[in-house]
């Protein structure tokens, strides 16, 4: 592995990916108004480490010039290696430090849905879930729990962008995902595949999770929609089974990100 390269100037052209693109920005490349290929960024040691280890092929780094100790043993021997000066971070972050250290992966090509029911038995389902943190914090609960696969809708945050994969701590990288076309349509191909659709939803109708006689053997699918407006009506309409988490007091629902880490246990626990 060779010596980091050390770079104090913002404006290097070598490192213009960690600087000033956004993460959508990264994602769209690869077109003919820019032909460089499509990329994601990590930050942080544990989290770039786990998309190593899931087989993400790493670009870049980008290190702390005044980082103690060696370099990571995991690292890739073809990734090119660059020490940033104070400036750069700065530029970065707003600060004069970062977490560690920042990758730039390559962005492989995205399954099809399915590819991945083909073996899966437990997976969840995003219906406009837009905020990363929520987005992280389900594929953290899902890896945590054993879920499958997850499922996202057309107009659900990206799994790998940084903020999403940083809350996930990289759980998002071994977790298998894919996009879905527009729901309630798109849920045909689970019905198809025999999954049993279980809207979550507050509503006082539906069955508390606890109550759900699952069998082992039943494959099942958890379609969960956004904070606040929550699954849409048609989506819905389009799920023969609702299913509730029991509240008490007077809150009338939790966070779609804690609401998913109760789910996946109940049916965990059902399994």
């Amino acid at each position: 592995m060779s010596d980091p390269v050390r770079v104090d100037d913002p404006a290097d052209p070598r490192i213009a990916d960690f600087i000033g693109l956004r993460d959508r920005e990264l994602r769209t490349r690869a077109g003919a108004a820019d032909p460089r290929p499509a990329v994601f960024v990590a930050e942080g040691d544990p989290v770039v480490e786990r998309a190593v280890r899931a087989g993400y092929r790493l670009r870049e780094l980008l290190i702390d010039a005044e980082r103690p100790g060696p370099l990571p043993a995991w690292l890739p021997s073809d990734a090119a290696i660059y020490a940033a000066g104070p400036q750069v971070l700065f530029a970065i972050t707003g600060f004069g430090v970062h977490r560690g250290c920042i990758g730039v992966f390559d962005r492989p090509d995205e399954p099809s849905p399915a590819s991945l029911l083909a073996t899966a038995h437990r997976v969840v389902v995003l219906e406009r879930v837009v905020n990363p943190v929520n987005l992280g914090v389900i594929a953290r609960s899902a890896a945590a729990f054993g879920i499958d696969a997850l499922l996202l809708d057309r107009s659900s945050v990206d799994p790998l962008y940084r903020r999403a994969s940083r809350v996930a701590m990289g759980e998002v990288f071994d977790l298998p995902w894919a996009r879905l076309d527009q729901l309630p349509g798109a849920l045909t191909i689970l019905v198809d595949a025999g999954f049993r659709l279980l809207a979550l939803t507050p509503t006082p109708d539906a069955t508390p999770i606890g109550d759900l006689e699952l069998r082992p053997t039943d494959r099942v699918a958890l379609v969960f929609g956004s904070e606040g407006p929550g699954l849409s009506d048609e989506a819905l309409a389009a799920c023969p089974e609702r299913v509730r988490i029991p509240l008490s007091g007077r809150v009338d629902s939790l966070n779609v990100g804690a609401a998913a880490a109760v789910a996946f246990y109940e049916i965990t626990r059902a399994r």
